[in-house]
């Protein structure tokens, strides 16, 4: 369920989100990264995912934002969890305020191709080698917490 902005908007101020973000790499190794068009973590390169809906499984929630964020489905069964991680913005969708507190759970996807990667969330996209990704500075390091180790 798609919340109206003003109820959203109180969410946000009052409660961390739940989320799933997909680290998808290709046969070659790289990861998939998208250029984000909207806040939080605007202008940054992030691993492609979104929130989980109220009422939403975690396996038809991977198949929605799968589409949505990859323009293939793909089923949670063939991702491996990696585990939750904490997110914290200093804004949101709405602007400077309020700040933001994602639980995302990160799965690991493997994929073969990917032929037609939708632009609703993302403005460009970019398969990076793991050192690239570590090393450049518009890599968010919400995406780069993903390939260092959890301590």
């Amino acid at each position: 369920m798609f919340l109206d902005n003003a109820t959203f908007s109180t969410v946000i101020d009052s409660a961390p989100l739940v989320s799933i973000d997909i680290i998808v790499r290709n046969s070659q190794g790289q990861i998939l990264l998208g250029e984000r068009k909207n806040r939080p973590a605007q202008g940054y390169w992030f691993v492609p995912g979104g929130r989980i809906l109220k009422n939403e499984s975690l396996a038809s929630a991977f198949s929605r934002l799968t589409l949505a964020e990859l323009g293939a489905e793909f089923s949670i069964t063939t991702a491996t969890l990696q585990g939750p991680y904490d997110h914290f913005y200093t804004d949101s969708v709405f602007g400077a305020a309020p700040t933001t507190h994602y639980v995302a759970l990160a799965y690991c996807l493997s994929v073969s191709e990917l032929t037609s990667l939708p632009e609703q969330q993302h403005s460009a996209y970019l398969w990076f080698e793991i050192a690239d990704l570590l090393s450049h500075p518009l890599v968010h390091q919400h995406t780069k917490a993903y390939f260092l180790s959890k301590e």
